[in-house]
Formats: C-alpha cells, structure tokens, sequence
C-alpha cells in the first residue's frame, strides 16, 4: 500500500496533516462565532496551502515563488466571499481575516516549521478571543479625543468578532 512513498513523502503527508488539525482549531472557534464557513473549512484551507506550499518548495523550486502567490491569492478570494456588507455594516470581516491567516499558518507548516506554525495559531485564536476576555476588551479600544471627527470607516458597524 505504501510502497512507493518515502521519507519525504510522509514527511509531506504529516505537515499536510499537523496543517489541517490546527485549521480546525482555528475554525472551530469561528463556527462557534457563528462564522458560516467553520472547522472544516479552515482545516481544508489549511491542509491544501500546506501541500501547495510543500511540493511547491520540495518539486517546483523554480516556480516556488509564483505557486506560494498563488495561495494568498486564491485564499484572498474565499476570504472576499465571506465578507457581506449591509449599509453602514460589514459582516465576515474577522472570519476573512482569519482564513487568510489560517493559509499562512498551513504555508508555514508546509514549509517545515511546526513550531512557529503552531505558535502562529496561538496567536490568531488569541486575537479572535481578545474581547471575550474579562480585563482585555478594554485594552486596544481607542475612544476619540474632543473635537476629534470620527473616522468613517470606523463608524460602520461590524457584527464579525
């Protein structure tokens, strides 16, 4: 059954698959959120920019560059899908953002460096949990000084945290 693959090939196998079960984490705290697009999601999106990104840097040295711009472009894509605006109110925004660095996290992970992939989605469920946290919602909220005029793009509503 597994004749025909090597060292590298699992090693390849095994990133695609540390990629995916941190997508999942990540996307299980979105579906959580209510995010349409939840573990599943993220955990495909990790697994495949984990395997772009490794036969990319393992078979396509060459072409390396423009495959791994690949990636952040078409994950650009899911993201713009996922952002809905309504009025003065955008929805899906952190959910985007959030698949975006989900695909960093898998490229990363792809290249090797589990650690610093892992690290990395600590760091993103800890911006997407920053609020609920008793004592840090308040820090990183900035009110406006008198006479200061409000930014508009500030002004509009998001109901994605």
């Amino acid at each position: 059954m597994f004749e025909g693959l090597d060292r590298v090939d699992l090693a390849l196998a095994l990133r695609a698959a540390v990629a995916a079960a941190l997508g999942f984490v990540i996307g299980w705290e979105r579906e959580r959120q209510g995010s349409a697009a939840g573990d599943r999601t993220y955990a495909l999106v990790a697994l495949g920019a984990a395997a772009f990104t490794a036969v990319a840097i393992d078979r396509f040295q060459a072409a390396a560059p423009q495959l791994l711009g690949g990636i952040v472009t078409g994950v650009g894509f899911l993201g713009a899908g996922m952002i809905m605006h309504d009025g003065a109110t955008v929805r899906g925004l952190t959910s985007a953002a959030a698949m975006w660095a989900t695909a960093a996290v898998g490229m990363v992970v792809g290249s090797g460096d589990l650690i610093i992939g892992i690290t990395l989605t600590g760091f993103v469920l800890l911006i997407l949990v920053w609020e609920r946290v008793p004592g840090l919602s308040r820090v990183g909220h900035r009110k406006p000084g008198p006479g200061a005029t409000p930014n508009p793009a500030s002004s509009a509503g998001s109901e994605d945290g």
